[in-house]
C-alpha cells in the first residue's frame, strides 16, 4: 500500500525538497502541498492523505489550529499529523500533541529519519522518537508544574477506568518504552502489551501513543523529572 503524504509548510523550497525525498520512495507519494493550515485541512480531505507533515508557524491558520481541525474531524480519524519543528524544544509541539498530533520531528533530521517517521506514523505506532517526545513533554510540563491542584481533573478521573495492569503499561509508555521493552519489563508478551495499550487508548479517548504520554503527565500519573 502506498502511503499518501501531504506537505504543509509556507516555504516552497522546503516543500520541494521534501517532495523529492518522499517521491523517491516506492512505498509513498506526495499527494499535495499546502502553504497554510486552512489549505492543509482542505487538501487532507480532498486528497485522502494518510500522513500530514505539518509546519507549526504558517500565515493565517497555523499548524496548531490545522492539527486541531484534522483531529476533530470524524472523517479523518485515520490521518496522522507529524509536526515538523525548527527547534528541538518548542512549546507549540506540546500544544500540537495535545491537539491530536502523533509526534514531532526536527527539520534538521536526516532524510532516513523523516522517511522512517512517515512509515511509523502510517503504521499506527504514531509516537516518533519515543524518548525524545517524552522528554520534551516532561520538560514543558515541569516548567508549568504548579502542583496537583492545576492538573487536569477530568483526565485524572478517567484513569480510574484503567485496570492496574493498564496503568502499569501506561507508565511504561510515558517512559518512552516500546511494546517489546515493556513486555520484557513486565514479563508478559508483546501482544499482551499491545492489547493493554489499545484498551487504555480506548478508555482515555487517545488517538495514539503520543496522546497517552500527554495524558499520563497531565493527569499526574507520571511526574515530570528534569535532570
Amino acid at each position: 500500500m502506498t502511503i499518501r503524504v501531504l506537505l504543509a509548510d509556507d516555504q516552497a523550497l522546503l516543500r520541494s525538497a521534501f517532495r523529492v525525498l518522499v517521491d523517491s520512495e516506492p512505498d509513498m507519494e506526495v499527494v499535495g502541498e499546502a502553504s497554510d493550515g486552512a489549505e492543509a485541512v482542505r487538501l487532507t480531505k480532498e486528497e485522502r492523505a494518510d500522513v500530514v507533515l505539518m509546519d507549526i508557524r504558517m500565515p493565517g491558520t497555523d499548524g496548531l489550529a490545522a492539527t486541531r481541525l484534522i483531529s476533530a474531524d470524524p472523517s479523518l480519524t485515520h490521518v496522522r499529523v507529524v509536526i515538523l519543528t525548527t527547534f528541538e524544544v518548542d512549546d507549540y509541539v506540546v500544544q500540537s500533541l495535545r491537539a491530536g498530533a502523533s509526534g514531532f520531528l526536527g527539520k534538521g533530521s536526516e532524510p532516513e529519519e523523516l522517511l522512517s517517521a512517515i512509515r511509523v506514523a502510517a503504521g499506527g505506532e504514531a509516537l516518533l522518537s519515543p524518548a525524545a517526545t517524552k522528554g520534551l513533554i516532561a520538560r514543558f510540563l515541569a516548567q508549568g508544574d504548579a502542583g496537583d491542584d492545576e492538573r487536569d481533573p477530568a483526565r485524572a478521573q478517567r484513569l480510574a477506568a484503567l485496570t492496574v495492569r493498564e496503568r502499569e503499561v501506561l507508565v511504561q509508555v510515558a517512559g518512552g518504552h516500546s511494546n517489546d521493552e515493556i513486555a520484557e519489563r513486565l514479563e508478559v508478551s508483546p501482544l499482551t502489551v499491545k492489547t493493554h495499550v489499545n484498551r487504555a487508548m480506548a478508555k482515555l479517548g487517545a488517538r495514539d501513543r503520543a496522546q497517552l504520554v500527554v495524558i499520563a503527565y497531565e493527569s499526574g500519573l507520571v511526574r515530570p523529572r528534569v535532570d
